[in-house]
């Protein structure tokens, strides 16, 4: 779609003032408890700061995933107040336009589909076709049920139909996809508590040895053996790490 409208990409997120820098603290507070569990050192902070920036990422990914889901979220609930003013007689463009209203009232102003409602309006005032601008917002979404509406919307559009009805139809639709999603993270959310207490275990392990016998470790610090084994302990550790994550994406 070619337009001047500013339109946010959900693939990535996108930072709210001051989370950027509480979640960089975070990572620089994990690289510094690498450093001193495994070299006690300073200098391997340097080092590290490759695994503080791996992290930053895959913090910014979750929760561009996070939004993701509440735009799906939020999206459910648009097309069932479109489909409600269609059912009142409204046109499908006047009928989005008017959802805008609903969706502040349901999220506030900063909501995800209280921007897009803005967009939806600005693009159908200088005569982009509604078909094209929820394209449009699927592709940036990146959100599946997004864009299985904006196809049977397209094929709806041009081949006539109940509109109220197939939107109906599509909103109960989504909402069932979204609820099965949310059931799945329920499920799974005792596994992640789980995953959660074995990454912090090994790290308190070293603590409760090292406050239970002060120096036990000290022959492992600032030696090319010790140091050579500490590190191989810690790509082990990581490994175990990145391991647990990808299992927890691949059921959910």
């Amino acid at each position: 779609m070619s337009t001047s409208l500013r339109r946010p990409d959900y693939h990535r997120h996108h930072w709210k003032r001051g989370e950027k820098a509480c979640t960089a603290a975070l990572c620089a507070g994990a690289v510094g408890l690498l450093a001193y569990f495994f070299y006690r050192s300073l200098l391997a902070v340097v080092p590290l700061s490759a695994v503080g920036v791996l992290l930053f990422f895959r913090i910014a990914k979750e929760k561009g995933k996070k939004d993701r889901e509440e735009l799906a979220i939020q999206f459910r609930e648009c097309i069932l107040a479109v489909s409600t003013s269609l059912q009142a007689g409204y046109s499908a463009e006047n009928a989005f336009m008017e959802c805008r209203q609903d969706m502040a009232l349901m999220y506030g102003e900063g909501g995800f589909m209280v921007r897009e409602m803005d967009i939806i309006r600005r693009g159908l005032t200088i005569n982009i076709p509604l078909e094209e601008l929820l394209a449009d917002m699927a592709e940036r979404s990146g959100c599946d049920e997004i864009g299985q509406f904006a196809q049977i919307f397209s094929i709806a559009k041009r081949n006539g139909g109940n509109m109220a009805e197939i939107i109906r139809s599509s909103a109960d639709q989504i909402g069932r996809q979204i609820r099965l999603k949310q059931e799945l993270r329920t499920l799974l959310s005792g596994k992640r508590m789980e995953l959660g207490i074995m990454k912090a275990m090994p790290l308190g392990i070293l603590l409760y040895i090292e406050l239970g016998n002060p120096g036990y470790f000290a022959p492992l610090y600032h030696n090319a053996m010790g140091i050579a084994v500490m590190t191989l302990c810690l790509a082990v550790y990581l490994g175990a790490y990145m391991l647990g994550e990808r299992i927890m994406e691949g059921l959910i």
